[in-house]
Order: C-alpha cells, then structure tokens, then sequence
C-alpha cells in the first residue's frame, strides 16, 4: 500500500531535502539517486523565485516532478512561520501543503511545542495542509493530529545530530496512537537508522544532512533507498519473537539418531 498524505499517492516513503549539497547538480542527482518524490526546501534559505538575480533551485527540482514541501526551517515564532508558509504558497501559485517547524532552541533545535500548536492552528484554519515537526510526546502529536495535521514528524533525535532514533518506544506509542501518516524527521545518521524507523511502523522517513553531509551523497542516497524499502518489507513481514534463550533452527522433535 502506498504513502497517503493529504489525499495523494506516493510510492516513495523517503522525503528529502536539498540544503548542505555542494551545489545545485549535487543536489538534484541525490535526489533522483534517492527515489524520493516528495522533496522539502527551507523557504527562508533557499531561491525558489524570491531572489531573480541567483539560481533557483527549481530548474533542477521540477515541480512537475516533485512534490516541492516548503519547510520553515530557521524560524523561532509562530508568526514568522505563518509568513514563511504565505509567502512559499505564494511563490508556488497556491500550493498549499507545507511542513511546519517552529524552534525553540538555536542549540539543540528542540522544537518549540506552544508556538509550533498556534502556528498549526493558524495555519489550518487558512487552508492550508500541514506536516509538522514536533519532539517525541505521544500526547503533544496526538493533538496535533486532532487539530487537522494531515501528518505528525516527530524527531528522532536533534535535527543534524545522526543519532539514530533515541527514543523508539515513544516513537511507537505515537504510531499505534495515530490515524495520520507518522513520518521521522531528523536524526537518522544512516541506512540502518532509517531501517529502524521503518521497521517500527513510521510511514516515512525525512532527511537531509544525512545524505548530504555523507562523504558520497550519491551512495548514501541509494543506500536510503534501499533501506526504507527494506525496512517496511520487514514491518509488513512481521519480526520474530525476541526470545531469552536459544532455539534450534532445525527442530529435533521427530529425529533418529
């Protein structure tokens, strides 16, 4: 079954971003390298029409394409945030689906989890779909969800970090608690942290630094690929139980010695 968010299909359950590449054909060949369709860009950093006078990242990210998900990275309130998501639905001719961060800290990046509602609400309230970074609280992504977030991305672990998930139980109570796609955004250092993910039962997994900051984003943007896929399979599979002692693989009940 496909990845649904805001009533659109994706086969593709690895979301990307295109900051920290060297430059745009970095960019644009880890993103085709990950099979990602749905691609996130930091309005307030990045050209996307804003500045006519420098490159625009969408001569090598096609909106035709992608889904192009303007992000508010570098935002700090709930105002700021609400203008940044105004101004990218403007610049892209009313698209309307937006990931909203608000952050709290400049050090850690922790989100900011009293401006990030208001600005949730205001943002809802003014049409427009909603994908929003929040931390690990079952109870703060619930009510997000209740609000009318078509997805919840709770951190794994501070954005950049590559930590890998640091917390996966919350990260689970949050998914069997939800009804709206739950998409791990920031922390995962490598493959096998995106395994994880999947492996618990997100839906997706966001990233950037990543792939970006790898020392051959091409590679590491396949090896993503690959490990999202395989991380659902094994979700779907089904793991085996965890057991204390160990157990034959080949039974000996039946045997003749």
């Amino acid at each position: 079954m496909s990845l649904i968010i805001a009533d659109k299909n994706y086969h593709s359950r690895l979301l990307v971003g295109t900051g920290k590449y060297k430059d745009l054909e970095e960019t644009r060949l880890a993103i085709e390298a990950s099979g990602a369709q749905i691609v996130t860009v930091a309005i307030r950093r990045t050209n996307i029409g804003q500045n006519p006078d420098e490159a625009n990242l969408l001569d090598v990210i096609s909106p035709d394409k992608y889904t192009i998900l303007p992000n508010t990275a570098g935002c700090y309130t709930s105002q700021d945030a609400v203008r940044t998501c105004r101004l990218a639905r403007e610049l892209l001719g009313g698209h309307n689906l937006v990931k909203l961060e608000v952050l709290g800290d400049e050090k850690t990046l922790f989100p900011d989890i009293p401006a990030t509602l208001e600005a949730a609400q205001i943002l809802i309230k003014d049409d427009f779909q909603v994908m929003v970074y929040t931390n690990d609280d079952p109870i703060i992504a619930k009510r997000l969800e209740e609000m009318g977030c078509v997805a919840v991305m709770p951190l794994a672990a501070p954005i950049g970090s590559g930590l890998g998930i640091r917390n996966p139980f919350n990260i689970v109570t949050i998914i069997e608690n939800a009804t709206v796609p739950i998409i791990v955004d920031a922390g995962v250092g490598t493959a096998s942290d995106a395994a994880i993910a999947m492996e618990l039962g997100c839906d997706g997994v966001l990233m950037n630094t990543a792939i970006a900051a790898a020392q051959k984003p091409l590679l590491m943007a396949s090896a993503m690929k690959k490990a999202i896929e395989a991380g659902r399979e094994a979700f779907q599979a089904g793991r085996m139980p965890r057991k204390i002692y160990g157990s034959a693989s080949s039974p000996l009940k039946g045997m003749f010695f």
